[in-house]
């Protein structure tokens, strides 16, 4: 834990076990290594609720993905919301981007705050959001039908009333409403990482998916590139020392 991530410290906060390739056009790394979420707030700018949700879906989901719990970057493709939160940590944990077509946003708002994770070699695809009871964007539903079973510090009815008020306010808010929304914020996702995050988030495996179906085409690119920093990813090594060539 430290002042940029004090999450860490809780019990809960997810940790990734990452499989990524070496080099611009490298084999497979022999060893894994470990991003928390002190990593996902460096790539993104700064700590905020929506990326520790977004980070807590993307674990569940992962667990589905990956049952031996080592996630393989080069297989990966995502779907998020517009939010800068979301769609960073998707980018980050996926290495999914814009650039190659398998980074995409949302069709449908309702999903603005839920994520899909889609392993290309397995056609398995996974929504995963929170649960009702944890969630506080004003007027946006819950678009899988879980609950939460425990009672939040905060109260989500205050959090959304403020969030609400402060964006009524066009950039007049007061520093006190400021100060107010990042320490209910602070205190909530300190509060779900105290517990498994299985009493705060849900997943669901979908069938028959289908990335256009998802997706809203506008905000894609047309002719996306090529990846190529994982093709040769399975390449063999050589028959013997590069001395004795």
């Amino acid at each position: 834990p430290t002042w940029y991530a004090p999450m860490v410290a809780k019990p809960y906060s997810p940790v990734f076990e990452i499989l990524a390739t070496r080099g611009t056009q490298g084999r497979y790394y022999p060893y894994t290594f470990a991003v928390t979420m002190k990593d996902i707030v460096k790539f993104h700018g700064h700590d905020c609720e929506g990326l520790s949700h977004a980070a807590a879906c993307a674990k569940l989901a992962f667990d589905i993905l990956f049952p031996d719990g080592i996630i393989d970057r080069s297989l990966l493709w995502g779907i998020s919301g517009t939010s800068p939160c979301w769609s960073d940590a998707v980018a980050f944990l996926t290495g999914a981007r814009i650039q190659y077509g398998n980074l995409g946003f949302f069709r449908d708002r309702k999903y603005g705050h839920a994520i899909i994770l889609y392993r290309q070699d397995t056609g398995v695809a996974v929504l995963a959001t929170w649960k009702k009871g944890i969630n506080n964007i004003p007027d946006e539903p819950v678009v899988l039908p879980g609950s939460i079973t425990w009672r939040p510090q905060t109260s989500m009815e205050e959090m959304m009333n403020l969030k609400r008020a402060v964006k009524k306010a066009d950039g007049k808010q007061t520093p006190y409403q400021v100060d107010q929304m990042r320490y209910y914020q602070w205190r909530h996702v300190n509060d779900i990482f105290s517990r498994p995050l299985e009493e705060s988030y849900q997943a669901k495996v979908l069938d028959n998916f289908k990335w256009t179906d998802w997706v809203d085409g506008k905000k894609s690119i047309p002719n996306p590139h090529e990846r190529s920093d994982t093709r040769l990813k399975n390449d063999f090594y050589r028959k013997r020392p590069v001395s004795l060539e």
